[in-house]
């Protein structure tokens, strides 16, 4: 991992020397995980940020809180790591102050988009002649397409998404509340994901635990999308909705995976939304393979939204990575060409307010010839067990 790891890292460097890009700062855990092969767990939020620092002529250089530096130090290829503290002279600000300097002030490129306020903050205050750039579009051309790998850690990720599902198919029946379904899928993929880990090098530090509130809604809820396991209890029709796209993930890559299940039976109207949404996912999949237009896939699902009677959505699918949201995304207005090795999460969803709805959700890697799941479970009206 961390070797390819670096890989990417000499491919984005060729890339920001051919368009004369000296200097790129990267805040995001998604991109620092994939360029230096390491996240930590002190995050922006904490106001403790983690930074990597990509050079187009040398090596870069990763700076991170010190109560930190030990653990990613272990974690990454890169050599040079400078850590701050927060209190006294050493702040993280002095480090990426003392980071640039070789490079110049006048321009610097960042994740614009998703740049810290109080990152924006200090080159505001303290490098206010300097030019910020976007660095994302850049990076996300390169992420676009998945190696090998990657594609095997993905599909490790499904094989565990996969143990989430059973086990919330499982949790479901009459007069049991949504939280314990929450707490079967958590302890189910934590134990499928330790299957895949050892207790030696670069994976000693990856932790199985599944996190994350989950997604969940039952009965007329249904409809709110993304609405989190409460105390609410089963009762008998309801439809129940497991959304695992902040949960289904392995080694910081992440997947989309929805399935909907219904309590002892399925009324009628419910039946029916819940077929349209499996017939749409299924035309959008069908319709991928290399070549293909992106909006043509989400193309495919909206026309049987339409011949059923239903407004159509935002889109049919987004690409994954190691962040929940990649590019390009299938819907109206997006040309990329489709290519091997692309991953995306494809959706099927109908909302019926205050009623009910209809969701399914996979994810699949674009193949030479098609398209193979990452994810699976039965795509079919389903039912509880008990």
């Amino acid at each position: 991992m961390l070797q390819e790891a670096q890989q990417r890292t000499d491919a984005l460097r060729a890339t920001m020397s051919e368009m004369g890009i000296g200097c790129a700062v990267f805040t995001e855990e998604s991109s620092i995980a994939y360029l230096a092969g390491f996240w930590g767990y002190l995050g922006i939020e904490f106001g403790r940020p983690t930074m990597l620092v990509v050079y187009a002529d040398r090596d870069p250089v990763v700076i991170t809180p010190l109560m930190e530096s030990e653990m990613v130090s272990a974690m990454t290829w890169v050599k040079d790591v400078q850590v701050w503290e927060d209190f006294g002279p050493n702040s993280w600000a002095r480090a990426l102050s003392a980071a640039l300097k070789p490079h110049g002030s006048s321009a610097v490129w960042v994740e614009k988009l998703a740049l810290p306020g109080i990152v924006r903050n200090f080159f505001d205050t303290e490098m206010p002649q300097t030019t910020l750039s976007n660095i994302s579009p850049i990076l996300g051309e390169l992420r676009m397409i998945k190696s090998p790998l990657e594609i095997k850690v993905m599909k490790q990720a499904g094989q565990i998404a996969g143990a989430m599902m059973e086990a919330a198919h499982n949790s479901l029946k009459e007069g049991a509340p949504e939280y314990e379904s929450a707490i079967d899928v958590i302890a189910a993929g934590s134990r499928a994901a330790a299957g895949f880990l050892t207790n030696t090098g670069w994976e000693r530090f990856v932790s199985p635990m599944i996190h994350n509130l989950q997604i969940l809604q039952s009965g007329a809820d249904a409809s709110m999308v993304h609405r989190r396991a409460s105390v609410k209890p089963y009762e008998r029709f309801d439809p129940v909705y497991f959304c695992f796209c902040n949960l289904a993930q392995f080694k910081q890559y992440k997947l989309g995976f929805d399935r909907m299940f219904h309590i002892g039976d399925v009324r009628d109207e419910d039946r029916d939304v819940q077929q349209a949404a499996i017939d749409a996912q299924a035309a959008a999949i069908a319709a991928i393979k290399p070549g293909v237009l992106a909006q043509d896939v989400a193309a495919a699902a909206n026309a049987v939204y339409q011949e059923r009677g239903y407004q159509t959505g935002y889109r049919t699918g987004r690409s994954i990575g190691t962040a929940y949201l990649e590019a390009p995304e299938l819907k109206a207005g997006d040309m990329t060409v489709l290519q091997a090795g692309m991953t995306f999460a494809v959706d099927g969803g109908i909302s019926v307010d205050g009623k009910t709805a209809g969701r399914i959700g996979d994810s699949i890697v674009v193949t030479e010839t098609g398209f193979d799941y990452i994810t699976n479970y039965p795509r079919e009206i389903l039912l509880s067990r008990a």
